[in-house]
């Protein structure tokens, strides 16, 4: 029975989210409280530990670095040119946009930060190319997500943070190697993403004309300031790639395997921080501002009360129901419907991802699936339907467009084009993937 509250108190947590406006984290917050303490006997010390500090530290450590990208307007500077170098070919403007947003989230930039940038340049950018805005729409949301997939991007760093917690709950299974596993979930969303944006290119009449008629302005060059930040950036890539990488090359090496184990994120990201501070780069009020408190909220609050379920035995239940009455094969695809449906209404990262990776490494030992796929199917199918006009991706598009007509057209067309071709392409394209691996 309290399985079932628990499944319903996530349910209605989204929901309330949704009607209300209020942040989903903080009705999941007051139900874990409620359920846990009340309904399972759980003391308010055990409750409070249920509190993912080591993700949130991350998030927010990484945030705070990428910042000083976004307030001194080196993030800005570097969309512009990198869409003014594709200005010989036109006709690619949609996966010239793609790989602008891609870029810009594997250079650290979050999820709503690229899609804020880019969104008011791209619908202009449509307007002036003759291209569908929902081509264009659809190609930086790609890449905005895909790009964000990297394991030291935003999107990347809190995914490998959940999977790592996901087997923190039974300490019998052997852990993926969350890296690895991010990475090959990089890949298929590169890949997956082309799919999309092809058909979106290609399968429209209004993309007949595109590029005809467009100009390119040159952007003006990087200040000072600008060219520290990107060096910075690129330094501290370089630093939290470069032992994962090796050691991923020579697993054997002991050096190499110790320290990498020391090269953290989150940690590394603090450090940079300081040097940014330091070199004054931007105002420490405007990069602490910056910091998505909300998404932080939602992830935290969405954490503490899937830790309840944990504790209940609800997320084994879940678990073991999907591996008795879903055959092998389509247990991919399963968790890739079940993901997109959820992300429909709620966030990829705050909701969808806490609730469902803790069910994956049961259920990969129990079915013989490998655990990375189903990670990959399960972030694939959220980011299929995040240009929904009810999550994030579509309402930071449509909050672009200038005039109300416009904006209920794309409406529509996010709900009713986008989003149905995206989730079936994804489900289709997580079956090729489950029986390739």
């Amino acid at each position: 029975m309290i399985s079932v509250i628990l499944v319903a108190a996530i349910a209605l947590a989204v929901v309330l989210g949704y009607k209300t406006g209020i942040n989903t984290g903080f009705f999941c917050i007051a139900f874990a409280f409620l359920i846990g303490c009340f309904g399972l006997g759980i003391t308010t010390k055990s409750l409070i530990s249920f509190w993912p500090t080591s993700t949130m530290f991350v998030i927010l450590s990484v945030s705070l670095f990428y910042n000083f990208a976004a307030v001194n307007g080196t993030l800005e500077k570097m969309s512009s040119a990198l869409l003014y170098a594709c200005r010989s070919f036109p006709g690619l403007l949609p996966f010239a946009l793609f790989f602008v947003a891609v870029v810009l989230s594997v250079m650290g930039a979050a999820y709503f930060t690229v899609l804020a940038f880019l969104a008011p340049i791209t619908l202009v950018i449509c307007d002036e190319a003759k291209m569908d805005k929902l081509t264009g729409a659809v190609a930086i949301n790609c890449g905005a997500l895909a790009g964000g997939n990297f394991p030291t991007a935003a999107l990347g760093v809190v995914f490998r943070g959940l999977m790592d917690t996901a087997y923190e709950a039974d300490p019998s299974l052997t852990p993926v190697d969350s890296f690895s596993s991010e990475l090959k979930i990089f890949g298929f969303a590169i890949v997956f993403s082309i799919i999309v944006i092809a058909i979106f290119r290609y399968g429209f009449k209004e993309n007949r004309n595109i590029g005809k008629g467009i100009t390119f302005k040159k952007p003006e060059p990087f200040t000072e300031k600008q060219k520290t930040t990107l060096t910075l950036m690129l330094v501290m890539m370089a630093v939290v790639l470069v032992f994962p990488l090796l050691n991923m090359i020579l697993p054997g090496n002991s050096l190499i395997s110790a320290v990498s184990s020391k090269v953290d994120v989150g940690l590394v990201a603090i450090c940079f921080t300081v040097i940014a501070l330091l070199l004054d780069l931007a105002p420490q009020k405007e990069v602490i501002a910056k910091v998505p408190w909300n998404t932080i909220i939602m992830i935290a609050g969405a954490g503490m009360l899937i830790a309840v379920a944990v504790e209940a035995g609800t997320i084994e239940a879940l678990s073991s129901w999907i591996g008795s009455n879903v055959p092998v094969a389509l247990v991919p695809v399963a968790f890739s419907l079940v993901a997109a449906f959820m992300s429909f209404f709620s966030s990829t990262t705050g909701v969808v991802t806490p609730a469902l990776f803790p069910l994956i490494p049961a259920l990969a030992a129990s079915t013989g699936l490998d655990a990375a796929v189903l990670f990959a199917c399960t972030v694939l199918g959220a980011q299929s339907s995040a240009i929904s006009p009810f999550s994030s991706g579509g309402s930071l598009i449509l909050g672009s467009c200038g005039k109300e007509e416009e904006r209920n057209r794309l409406f529509n067309r996010l709900l009713f084009v986008a989003v149905p071709i995206s989730v079936v392409c994804s489900a289709v394209y997580n079956v090729i993937v489950a029986m390739i691996l």
